[in-house]
């Protein structure tokens, strides 16, 4: 295993910390490092360490001005594919969501997934790949 202070780590905040371990895992090819369910969890895909934290993680807590940290938004995490068509193929084939249909332009091609949590992972094709 990669040693944490060589991944890159990113927090997603989630909704349902199993529900999201089980998307992860099942669907993107990440391995569950650790889990406190329902609170917290972190998944691994080969340098990218991902902090799953839910409503009861201390992540989770309101700010001081009583705003509540919570999933979705614009921010994502960015997997480049081989074969983008192939790879929406099979997700959609699995039930999953996605916030649009597949985008083109001169760096290559897109599409946004959901996570359970509304939470956005981008999906990439390189232009001539």
């Amino acid at each position: 295993m990669t040693e944490q202070r060589q991944m890159v780590n990113v927090r997603y905040m989630v909704d349902d910390v199993q529900a999201s371990i089980d998307f992860y895992t099942k669907h993107l090819g990440f391995e569950l490092r650790t889990s406190a369910v329902p609170a917290f969890a972190d998944v691994t895909r080969e340098n990218l360490r991902l902090l799953l934290s839910g409503p009861a993680s201390s992540a989770g807590r309101p700010m001081p001005d009583g705003e509540k940290p919570g999933p979705g938004g614009w921010n994502r995490v960015h997997f480049v594919v081989d074969d983008l068509e192939a790879e929406v193929a099979r997700l959609r084939g699995a039930g999953l969501t996605f916030r649009n249909d597949i985008l083109t332009g001169p760096g290559g091609s897109q599409i946004l997934l959901q996570d359970p949590s509304g939470n956005v992972v981008e999906l990439f094709q390189p232009a001539g790949g």
